[in-house]
């Protein structure tokens, strides 16, 4: 496939990068268009694909076109874009909070995915959510799942309004994951370790842990008391997580996320 990328920023390059990688688009059939001069100059010099710094009517070349620019440009950029997409081309959107039947009418055009990815898809280990306008055809969804699949894994929802709640919750999730881990390692400094030592401690602890959750046969209420022996040091942790209403906590914040996600396609 020909791609082109609007916004070669950390989540398009990390697109980009995966096609490569994966043999699926050679860098000459890569069109990035980066506004910032500075990085696009940096993203030549790379020899990362076909650099420009501005929208032309050369992306109606290109089978796909991605949106990857910051929600609140995509207002500055729409007429540009709709000048220049073909009507066969397929869009897909990584904003966040967009819709697809506002990408459709801003664009003057149909074949609209839509797709929720996370920071992860930097190391090729990203959660991606994604759905389709009733436009697109099996063959050029098939296409775009492939091509997603390159960053990590990637899951398609039928209902489109779910993607506010996949923003909430894997979109945003490594935040809410670096938070924990940060506050962990705090503590860590707090008990008198180096910071280094502190963070070789939780780092190992979460990467061994999300192993146990992927290989072993037990709930997560399983995996819970299998640590926390009656009476123990686990169970005075938790105990304090319940009277601070930690896991309460930390549902509201994701719901705030959601609604944040629901008002911004709005």
């Amino acid at each position: 496939m020909k791609v082109a990328i609007v916004g070669a920023g950390n989540m398009g390059m990390a697109f980009a990068k995966s096609f490569i990688q994966y043999d699926l688009v050679k860098k000459e059939d890569l069109f990035l268009i980066e506004k910032n001069a500075a990085r696009a100059e940096a993203l030549q010099q790379e020899k990362a694909g076909v650099v420009v710094d501005t929208i032309s009517p050369k992306i109606g070349d290109y089978d796909l076109v991605i949106l990857s620019v910051k929600p609140q440009d995509f207002a500055s950029l729409q007429e540009e874009l709709k000048a220049v997409i073909q009507p066969k081309q397929v869009v897909l959107s990584i904003m966040a909070g967009i819709s697809i039947e506002k990408i459709q009418e801003s664009l003057n055009h149909r074949l609209v995915v839509r797709a929720m990815p996370n920071t992860p898809a930097l190391l090729g280990m990203g959660m991606t959510a994604f759905s389709a306008a009733g436009d697109i055809t099996l063959s050029q969804l098939k296409k775009v799942e492939n091509l997603i699949n390159s960053t990590g894994r990637a899951v398609f929802l039928e209902d489109e309004s779910l993607l506010d709640a996949v923003t909430a919750l894997s979109g945003s999730g490594p935040a809410y994951f670096f938070y924990l881990v940060k506050a962990m390692i705090e503590a860590g400094k707090e008990m008198g370790f180096e910071d280094s030592m502190a963070a070789l401690l939780v780092k190992q602890t979460m990467l061994g842990s999300f192993h146990l959750i992927n290989n072993a046969e037990k709930s997560l209420d399983e995996l819970i008391k299998a640590v926390a022996s009656k009476g123990g040091t686990t169970e005075a942790a938790l105990k304090k997580f319940e009277e601070g209403l930690l896991a309460q906590n930390l549902k509201d914040g994701i719901f705030a996320a959601q609604k944040r996600a629901t008002e911004l396609s709005k």
